[in-house]
């Protein structure tokens, strides 16, 4: 293929053609999901993490379409991510699922992992939900715990925002309380509520696949994180772009690399994230009742 017949457009052999994933891309989605899905007013959309999918089965009237029939979305190639977009309600509310997410990891830039937090919104959400799973760094954490992302560290060293300016958004979002703490306390509350402990902490997100060093542990550990994954941080970061309030719950489905001497195995994640689900499941279900 000649040179100039790849600078009209076409894809270099390997590489994946560019896909818009900007505020007018965002509303065009939109408009195929509602379409497909009937959405009208949600109270909150939800994103799942690595097996914490158990939610979508709690969801009552639901419908749903496979991100790769979205414009602009990717079907995750991650155990755990079942890749679909729901709609129906819990505890009586409108809610939208976000069953799964694609990754940076996967070869995918932040703007477009990014991307599913932008649809969203133009589908009427106001209020964001992160879950994931993540290594536990406080040593006083255990497998199975939930903890309450109190604040985050980025690590992943790329931003979604970079990039043209999109309308109506700050070209510099105040980052000061990314995570609301109205939906903090609605949190807190719901958790007492139904019984489910739940910690609070600093998630630290980095870019993976692989897991991280003892040393990378013991720095993140100096740097004030309680909990590290691969995941989320794009995603509060243009919902704070876009007003949105946030809430989120980080599955510790592990000892983070040296704390304990176990190996790290993504098995090991899926088989706690189930054993959570009961608990995570039930007080999801409380907060979005108290939205």
């Amino acid at each position: 293929m000649s040179a100039r017949r790849l600078s009209r457009g076409a894809a270099a052999p390997g590489h994946r053609a560019p896909v818009a994933v900007g505020a007018a891309a965002a509303t065009h989605a939109a408009e195929t999901v509602r379409s497909r899905l009937g959405v009208r007013s949600p109270v909150a959309a939800i994103v799942l993490g690595s097996g914490l999918g158990a939610l979508a089965e709690r969801l009552a009237d639901a419908t749903r379409v496979p991100y790769a029939e979205i414009p602009g979305f990717h079907a995750p190639n991650v155990e755990g991510h079942r890749g679909e977009l729901l709609h129906g309600t819990l505890a009586g509310r409108e809610v939208l699922l976000l069953a799964g997410r694609f990754h940076m990891y996967e070869g995918h830039d932040a703007r477009t992992a990014a991307f599913p937090v932008r649809v969203v919104h133009a589908l009427g959400a106001r209020v964001l939900f992160l879950s994931n799973a993540a290594g536990g760094i406080r040593r006083t954490f255990a497998p199975g715990d939930l903890m309450r992302i109190a604040d985050h560290i980025n690590l992943m060293f790329r931003n979604p925002l970079i990039g043209p300016l999109e309308p109506g958004e700050p070209r510099f979002p105040d980052m000061s309380a990314p995570w609301t703490p109205r939906l903090a306390t609605l949190l807190e509350a719901a958790a007492g509520e139904t019984g489910v402990a739940l910690r609070s902490g600093v998630y630290a997100g980095l870019l993976g696949p692989s897991y991280e060093t003892p040393a990378e542990v013991r720095m993140l550990e100096r740097l004030g994180a309680d909990a590290v994954g691969m995941s989320t941080v794009p995603e509060v970061i243009v919902a704070a772009a876009l007003g949105m309030e946030v809430a989120g719950i980080s599955c510790i489905t592990n000892h983070a690399a040296g704390i304990t001497a176990a190996p790290l195995d993504h098995a090991e994640v899926m088989e706690v994230g189930a054993r959570a689900a009961g608990a995570f499941c039930a007080l999801v279900e409380r907060w979005v009742a108290r939205l």
